[in-house]
């Protein structure tokens, strides 16, 4: 049985995200090759969008199978397409979105392709290692982990479990509990170097953003020394994530 393996992030119009996504899927194609022999597995890793993009996501699973498998063809072989989601929360985007879209890729794909969909990034519990690299650049007194967030009951458990295991407080960016409030509470008792961690994998339109709000912080609170870290990044540790979610 063949595999393939298909990176699924949210999609941005900004194009840096998706700049790192080709990287990290370069990546997980050197761990493809390395562990299962492969002379080239540079059509059985792809990457693809939910948002921001002319086709639907489960147009791009099709047509990724193509191309990775050429399902039009008639073949005696049985495929697997595993579909990894590049997200942090288990929000809408992961438990329904995507589950519902690769529902619709199955019932279009012929009976010798399975899909398969891996369990989300963020569920990964070495993730706080990659976040630890990131910690461990910055001395500060304090930390605050600063994710997106979401409106689904019960997905801020995992990011505030993270922050936990990282000394750190939460803030959310989308919610309540933002990171100017947060900052009232640091500053109030008394830190007056405080690092923030953005929870996000690449640089992009809302990092940008973030970096405009601690200038204005530094405005704000100007007694205090802030730092900003980097997001995760396109980088072979976290290839080596993804391949253990999908190695099994």
């Amino acid at each position: 049985m063949s595999s393939a393996y298909l990176l699924v992030s949210h999609g941005s119009r900004d194009r840096r995200p998706e700049i790192a996504m080709q990287e990290l899927a370069r990546l997980v194609c050197q761990k493809l090759e390395k562990n299962h022999n492969q002379t080239s597995g540079e059509h059985l890793v792809g990457i693809a969008a939910l948002e921001m993009t002319q086709k639907p996501l489960h147009q791009q699973i099709q047509e990724f199978a193509k191309t990775a498998f050429g399902f039009d063809k008639v073949s005696a072989n049985h495929h697997r397409l595993k579909i990894v989601p590049l997200f942090l929360l288990p929000g809408v985007h992961v438990m329904t979105d995507i589950p519902a879209e690769v529902a619709l890729a199955q019932q279009s794909t012929g009976e010798d392709i399975t899909i398969e969909l891996q369990p989300y990034l963020g569920s990964h519990p070495d993730l706080k290692k990659l976040l630890w690299h990131q910690v461990a650049k910055i001395e500060a007194q304090a930390w605050i982990l600063l994710s997106h967030g979401s409106r689904r009951p019960d997905s801020q458990k995992p990011v505030e479990a993270m922050a936990a295991n990282l000394g750190a407080v939460v803030a959310y960016w989308s919610v309540a509990g933002s990171l100017e409030s947060r900052v009232k509470e640091l500053v109030a008792a008394g830190y007056r170097e405080i690092a923030i961690l953005p929870y996000f994998l690449f640089a992009g339109g809302i990092t940008d953003a973030i970096a405009a709000s601690v200038e204005t912080l530094k405005l704000q609170f100007s007694a205090v020394t802030f730092h900003l870290a980097q997001p995760l990044g396109a980088s072979a540790e976290l290839a080596d994530l993804i391949w253990d979610l999908t190695d099994k």
